[in-house]
């Protein structure tokens, strides 16, 4: 049944997941909304096209630009005079050109007004000319001002139309916005006259949200706007200096049968934009209007596919999901994962190369994603959480350090091993004979508290508690976790387990309890030693074996014969002189050994107060 409830989770978690990127992409069809996804996908509609590449120019859109080469060469300030404005048409009249756009505002007179006559003399000579024009909405006010160039120009232009780019959440232009309307009348960008003067074409028809009909095609629209094929960044249409022109710098055939857009390339006039291709180096507007006409002349649109795609991407990316996670292996999962993750982005790109369609990117990739790694989450989560129940259950034998390398282990046998360790063998004095004289459960009052306060201090130092033995307590240094300095950390532990039996001393009198007072004895010893796993399937212990155990437990021994309560071997000493004070006292034959073995007690830390130091057992 395990299995079963764990798939229901995951099965729930996939659904939950699609349920909040479904719910956001719906929400991303609410006007004035951007959620994170669409964020994204703009960002991601950007990489497409800059992976994709640059492209060249349409060759017959050309840019004059006012630029600041112009405005220091002319000394004029801007707006410029009409006048000169018009000897640049004049010029490009002469040229050939067959379409001039002035991205100039032709709304208020000129200061000389001879200049306002002699460009609506220019423009009307030219053989398709067009202006722009503005409708402002002022949504505070509820007001809607129409904005066209003054009569004079009006009657010689053969076209006119809105400018607008639209500049999107994350502040990048993409797109223009195609039509707009005042007292019931449509106007049309300026983008569209331009091209229809150029290919003889009526204006477009038939507007919608999706789409309009434009020179005998469908163009697609999304939302009402236009989504601009660029060709490269900033300068990928040359610029044509204005003053260079009037000049005569440029050879006519530049010009000759072309699209001509007049317009500022001047930062100065702040009419520039961060484009897909040119979020830092940003792209005059005159030259967002170039891509436009040259999308519209090349028929090259760009498409988003509708939102209910979306939303079948999402859902197969769940199902996609569902089906990897049935694997058994982490590896298998993360493999396919990364497989599908990166076939699904290759596809992206191909359709975009090959059929300049946006495809839903962030949200079926970021469903694919999730759909993998938020389930397998799931289960590492549930698995720590049985590590941490079986972490819980033997920290109460041994050493936390020793439980986690059991849980981490995949290989148990890698924990039997022969280690040069320093062991410690703890006993209290007496502890028979004091237990004869207590009922069962004073003797648990007793004993337990002191193996507790005992454990921990052994733990707190990196020492494993092998085994209890009634009140005598078996503990080494240095293994699970290698420690170079296992009989430093030994030493301390055998100081601060004398401060800890003191402590509990105290504690047992405030709580009114029978002082009891006893005493223990510590021997300490540091050589190799088998460390291991040993028991049976039934019971397994980790322990240590070896002469050098054997010869902790005899120095536990001496501490009645001489004494005093820690005792040393020299080779525990060689290794702690330089943090305590230690005092030769013999040396002795033990059993076990045919050398004699030199014996030391352990005074305390050097330069510790006197209240700390090892005292001998009071008579």
């Amino acid at each position: 049944m395990k299995p079963r409830r764990r798939l229901s989770f995951r099965s729930l978690i996939l659904a939950a997941t699609a349920g909040l990127l479904i719910l956001l992409e719906i929400l991303a069809l609410l006007p004035g909304l951007t959620t994170p996804l669409e964020r994204l996908d703009y960002a991601t509609r950007d990489v497409l096209m800059r992976l994709r590449g640059q492209r060249p120019p349409h060759p017959d859109i050309v840019v004059v630009a006012i630029d600041d080469f112009s405005f220091n060469w002319t000394g004029y300030q801007w707006p410029w005079p009409r006048a000169y404005l018009a000897e640049i048409v004049d010029w490009l009249n002469a040229a050939g050109a067959k379409v001039i756009g002035v991205d100039v505002f032709l709304f208020e007179p000129d200061a000389d007004p001879r200049g306002d006559a002699t460009l609506a003399e220019a423009l009307g000579e030219t053989p398709g000319s067009v202006a722009v024009m503005q409708i402002i909405r002022d949504r505070e006010q509820g007001t809607v001002t129409l904005k066209l160039p003054r009569a004079n120009y009006r009657a010689a232009i053969d076209g006119l139309g809105i400018t607008p780019i639209k500049l999107d959440e994350d502040a990048i232009a993409r797109r223009l916005q195609v039509y707009d309307t005042y007292d019931k009348q449509v106007f049309y960008n300026w983008a569209f006259e331009i091209a229809g003067q150029y290919l003889g074409a009526g204006p477009p028809s038939n507007p919608t949200a999706r789409s309009l009909t434009f020179a005998g095609d469908q163009v697609p629209l999304n939302g009402g706007y236009l989504l601009v094929n660029f060709a490269g960044p900033a300068g990928t249409y040359y610029p044509y200096s204005a003053s260079r022109v009037v000049l005569g710098d440029y050879p006519p055939e530049a010009f000759k049968d072309k699209i001509v857009l007049i317009g500022a390339t001047s930062l100065t006039l702040q009419d520039v934009y961060p484009t897909p291709f040119s979020a830092q180096e940003r792209t005059a507007g005159v030259e967002v209007i170039a891509n436009a006409v040259a999308t519209l002349l090349e028929g090259d649109y760009l498409t988003v596919l509708p939102p209910w795609t979306n939303l079948a991407l999402i859902l197969g990316s769940a199902l996609a999901a569902g089906l990897i996670i049935k694997a058994k292996s982490p590896g298998l999962i993360l493999g396919l994962m990364t497989a599908g993750m990166l076939a699904y982005a290759l596809t992206v790109l191909v359709v975009f190369r090959r059929a300049n369609t946006y495809l839903a990117f962030v949200g079926p990739e970021a469903m694919f994603f999730l759909g993998v790694v938020l389930p397998t989450l799931e289960q590492a989560v549930a698995q720590e959480i049985e590590k941490r129940r079986v972490r819980g259950l033997f920290s109460r034998f041994i050493a936390p350090e020793m439980v986690d390398q059991i849980v981490a282990s995949q290989d148990l046998a890698s924990l039997n091993k022969r280690a040069d360790l320093t062991i410690l063998f703890s006993d209290i004095r007496g502890f028979t004979t004091l237990s004869e004289k207590l009922s069962p459960e004073e003797l648990v009052a007793l004993l337990n508290p002191y193996l507790e306060a005992m454990t921990e201090v052994i733990h707190k130092h990196g020492g494993t508690v092998d085994k209890y033995e009634g009140d005598a307590i078996v503990a080494f240094f240095g293994e699970p976790v290698p420690h170079p300095d296992h009989a430093l950390r030994a030493a301390r532990a055998a100081v601060d387990m004398r401060l800890a039996l003191e402590k509990l001393r105290q504690r047992r009198q405030a709580e009114g309890r029978a002082p009891q007072r006893f005493e223990i004895g510590i021997g300490l010893n540091s050589g190799e030693v088998f460390v291991g796993l040993l028991g049976s399937a039934q019971r397994i212990n980790y322990t240590i074996i070896g002469d050098n155990a054997n010869l902790a437990a005899r120095l536990q021994d001496l501490t009645k014969t001489y004494g005093w309560p820690v005792l040393l071997s020299e080779s525990t000493r060689s290794q702690v002189e330089t943090e305590f004070e230690t005092e030769f006292i013999e040396a002795v034959q033990v059993r076990g050994k045919s050398e004699p073995v030199r014996i030391y007690k352990l005074l305390g830390r050097k330069g510790a107060p006197k209240g700390e130091q090892i005292r001998a057992y009071e008579s």
